[in-house]
């Protein structure tokens, strides 16, 4: 692919866009009088505009019926995370019955966690990644501790090679066949939240089941920004948040898949009663049924106020469809990396690109070891109203998302690092 460091070449590419209407459709910050450059969708996804009318149909219909909202409201409340079911399986790649909107990410992780992670006798260890995002880690840590094990013992990390940042596909699988019959469950993101890099679900899926173990994912940076399939890739169950590349405001509602094979099987489980078959939920009885789909895993009824924001943003999704937002960013963020690689050459290799190059291990975020002054060059980044990601002590993250970034912020974010570079 051929780029140009110009701003006639980035507005063409804008032109031809067939998304760029959906810019038109979020709220930017504003720097200065413009928009400014906001390549945090990784961390915090932009309003939809929409998502005001949306929260206000719920809030009137509230105060308009009370109680009776959970039937007679525009979009009943009984009922509302069902609104939100197809759209959620055409997102993830999944039937609709392997998916549930609920919760939060790291509650709907233990809640899976429950059902997924059964130590017993030899197998008893959990395969992660060098640093997963913090509160997994944590998360499954809590759990070993739960069944009476010491996570220095069963929780295991597959590490980088010396000198490199990012973890090599074969080296992954070859971990979890040395640990074969010891391993209860392999349990990753879907894409590290540190380095960028994409694993492989389907490799790393098929690996774990060959020894015997479960495999999930955490896709927390995966939903909205890859192209996922779930349902064929196999894994057993995936958990994820909205409020990165899904736009559904700071702590909105998550997302659970659970593999059509698991379902209405007799894995142990949280229950609560909004997992209880739905035709006999009101009869109130002693004895739980589970629903016989992902939603068997729900405890409690629909948060509906994050969720009519959800509702919005995966309209959006469905419109913008996965496979065109996919094909815009590997075009978008391979922009940014060229450029960003063109200033390094210029200052004497200043910054190392830690994310893979290669579409198929990396999503919309790029990963920079700055050698240098790097919190000074981000500091003076977002005095300049580029939004964008610093990590102690030498990371420097963005994300241009597809569904609003344009090849005109990469642009002039390309002139607004040259410029910090300089001082």
């Amino acid at each position: 692919m051929t780029f140009e460091n110009s701003l006639a070449y980035a507005q063409a590419q804008d032109a031809a866009d067939p998304l760029r209407p959906f810019r038109t459709e979020f709220l930017f910050p504003e720097h200065d009088g413009r928009a400014a450059i906001y390549f945090t969708g990784n961390s915090l996804g932009l309003q939809p505009k929409a998502a005001a009318a949306a929260l206000k149909q719920e809030l009137d219909d509230w105060a308009g019926l009370g109680v009776e909202g959970h039937f007679r409201a525009k979009h009943p409340w009984y009922s509302y995370h069902e609104e939100l079911t197809a759209s959620t399986a055409r997102l993830v790649g999944a039937l609709q019955e392997e998916v549930v909107v609920m919760n939060q990410l790291t509650s709907n992780l233990h809640f899976l966690l429950v059902s997924f992670y059964r130590p017993k006798g030899r197998r008893v260890k959990i395969l992660t990644e060098q640093r997963p995002f913090p509160s997994d880690t944590y998360a499954l840590a809590s759990q070993i501790r739960f069944h009476g094990l010491d996570p220095d013992q069963c929780l295991m990390e597959v590490r980088p090679r010396p000198g490199e940042h990012t973890l090599r596909p074969e080296d992954i699988i070859a971990k979890i066949n040395e640990l074969g019959d010891a391993l209860a469950l392999v349990c990753f993101g879907g894409v590290n939240f540190l380095t960028g890099q994409a694993f492989d679900l389907k490799g790393i899926t098929d690996a774990a089941h060959q020894v015997g173990a479960f495999a999930g994912f955490d896709l927390a940076h995966g939903a909205g920004n890859l192209h996922l399939k779930l349902h064929d890739d196999g894994p057993d169950f995936a958990c994820w948040c909205s409020y990165k590349y899904l736009n559904s405001g700071p702590g909105g509602v998550a997302g659970a898949f659970v593999h059509q094979r698991h379902l209405g099987t007799e894995l142990p489980r949280f229950a609560g009663w909004w997992g209880h078959d739905k035709r006999e939920r009101f009869r109130m009885e002693r004895t739980f049924k589970p629903m016989p789909t992902a939603e068997a895993w729900q405890v409690s009824n629909a948060p509906v106020l994050p969720m009519a924001v959800h509702r919005v943003a995966l309209e959006q999704f469905d419109r913008a469809g996965m496979e065109r937002l996919r094909a815009k960013s590997i075009h978008l963020t391979g922009y940014l990396r060229w450029i960003i690689e063109g200033i390094s050459d210029t200052h004497g290799g200043m910054f190392n690109i830690i994310t893979p190059q290669d579409p198929a291990q990396s999503g919309a975020q790029l990963s920079i070891l700055v050698n240098g002054d790097g919190r000074g060059i981000f500091d003076r980044l977002t005095a300049r109203g580029v939004f964008c990601d610093w990590r102690e002590p030498d990371v420097l993250r963005m994300a241009p998302v597809p569904m609003y970034n344009s090849f005109e912020d990469v642009y002039r974010f390309g002139e607004a690092l040259a410029e910090c570079v300089e001082g």
